[in-house]
């Protein structure tokens, strides 16, 4: 006896067909939703860039769909009928198929779940089916059984478990090298003789033309520019993009990883964040092939374990702490920071050397590593007091790989120390000096890196002891911070009061 047909909704950061909603799809009987929305691209002002990948991305998936001979409903975002809303496009389809039962893989944002949930509860006529995410590595209850009576829930540990669970760097029992982390290794300034990599190119085809003259047209007043835009929009040329970073890349990842450089924006970075969110390539497959790199002898013990840290170890603990701790968790504001956002985080028009490379790279390119977001960006909106919810905002806008679940533990954990600790044992908060020593923005720059105080200081410097000041109730029982607040109370009065009036009239200013 045949089973009822069924409709499969697929989101737009689920373009794998290997998703839970279509193990046991019946492509005679069941039928595929795909919806591009109005009320997805502008619940915030997305990049010009994260608009083109999605959409371009799922339009190329519902082709790759079809072909393999799949059903596909498929709703564009200029359909004269497009009601513009996940629930008001499934009640139509459900009506006019016949089907009493959706089938959904759990959506990755908490504000789609609920919407999702809400749906079912006022509709009890058609069955709306929600079935884990298993293309992470770590399932909700599997985050839940692992944070249980844990004081500080810290992901160096969450990481092991998992290496361990997936035999992932590990002989013998034990992590392979030794040890389990390699950070003191991968901490190494460029040199200046070393070129970066060429990143691979991908022309954009009819599909991709179509929807940037359709965001270009519908989206002018977004944020960036689609003048330089070569995302992956296929698993093909995802894979592509993987095979090219195993090749030329992971060899000096490792080393230079936390590296920044004038006018450079890739350096050895995979650029395979974007892809494994949108479900172009699985975190896993990624994870394998950088191990048999190492294994091979292509690539050294210190870049792979490294790079395979980022995937397996934080992509995994922000999604668990995202699903552990909201909703609650995105009203954080430990430190009461109330600073609204400076225009420059949108122009770039700051004569800040770092910012202005970091923020004008994210304007044309939807990307910046890691560490130009955390101790860039990131350190600047923490050590001036960025409203988190505004700087959240802008993270979750500007680039191509943002989705709330790993924006948010990232911005108000690590980036602003908003949760008070949850996450980061110590605010990530660093004066001038880390980033002189960590790229070549100073050598370019108006203001002294070298100076502490006054109009020609760096403003990082007078900021992170103003921040250290500032913030002293909060934060002088923290043990990591024990020295600087030594250093602090040893320093003379009219030092203080420098740093204090070099803060305040930078801080005017803004």
């Amino acid at each position: 006896m045949q089973s009822a047909p069924r409709l499969r909704l697929i989101l737009g950061d689920q373009l794998t067909l290997n998703l839970s909603s279509l193990r046991d799809i019946d492509p005679e009987r069941d039928m595929i939703l795909m919806c591009e929305l109005d009320s997805e691209t502008t619940y915030v002002r997305h990049h010009k860039q994260k608009l083109v990948l999605v959409l371009s991305a799922m339009r190329h998936f519902a082709r790759r769909l079809r072909e393999q001979g799949f059903r596909v409903h498929y709703v564009t975002l200029d359909a004269a009928d497009n009601s513009g809303s996940f629930c008001t496009e499934l009640e139509r389809v459900l009506t006019r198929s016949g089907c009493q039962h959706a089938v959904l893989t759990e959506p990755g944002e908490y504000r789609l779940l609920a919407l999702f949930q809400d749906w079912q509860q006022q509709h009890p006529q058609w069955h709306l089916e929600i079935r884990e995410d298993d293309r992470f590595l770590c399932s909700h209850a599997g985050f839940q059984r692992w944070a249980q009576g844990r004081k500080q829930l810290r992901m160096e540990y969450f990481y092991r478990q998992l290496r361990q669970q997936y035999d992932v760097l590990m002989q013998q029992g034990q992590p392979a090298g030794g040890q389990w982390n390699f950070d003191r290794d991968n901490r190494k300034p460029l040199p200046a003789d070393l070129s970066a990599i060429a990143q691979p190119r991908f022309a954009p085809d009819s599909i991709t033309q179509k929807v940037m003259a359709l965001v270009e047209a519908r989206f002018a007043d977004h944020f960036g520019t689609l003048d330089h835009f070569n995302h992956a929009v296929t698993r093909e040329q995802a894979l592509t993009q993987l095979d090219h970073f195993l090749c030329h890349g992971l060899p000096l990842f490792g080393d230079y990883q936390d590296a920044m450089r004038q006018n450079e924006p890739w350096l050895y970075h995979s650029l395979l964040s974007a892809s494994i969110n949108l479900g172009l390539l699985s975190p896993l497959e990624v994870i394998q092939a950088a191990q048999a790199h190492w294994e091979a002898g292509k690539a050294p013990l210190n870049a792979v374990e490294g790079f395979i840290r980022q995937i397996l170890g934080w992509r995994e603990y922000v999604r668990g702490l995202y699903w552990l701790k909201m909703p609650e968790y995105a009203r954080q504001n430990h430190l009461n920071a109330q600073r609204p956002l400076p225009a420059f985080f949108w122009n770039a028009d700051t004569p800040m050397k770092c910012l202005q490379q970091c923020i004008s790279q994210t304007r044309d390119y939807a990307y910046a590593h890691h560490i130009q977001r955390l101790m860039v960006v990131g350190n600047f909106s923490l050590l001036a007091g960025l409203d988190p919810e505004q700087v959240s905002r802008w993270y979750l806008e500007v680039y191509a790989d943002a989705y709330e679940w790993v924006e948010l533990p990232n911005v108000l954990g690590m980036v602003l120390f908003a949760d008070g600790g949850e996450m980061a044992s110590k605010p990530y908060a660093a004066s001038g000096a880390y980033i002189n020593r960590m790229s070549d923005y100073c050598q370019h720059c108006r203001y002294d890196v070298r100076r502490k105080t006054g109009t020609l200081a760096c403003p990082f410097n007078y900021l992170y002891w103003d921040f250290i000041a500032r913030n002293e109730t909060q934060l002088k029982q923290n043990p990591r911070l024990g020295l600087a607040y030594r250093q602090l109370q040893q320093m003379q009065p009219e030092q203080r009061q420098a740093i204090q009036d070099s803060a305040r009239i930078f801080l005017t200013e803004l």
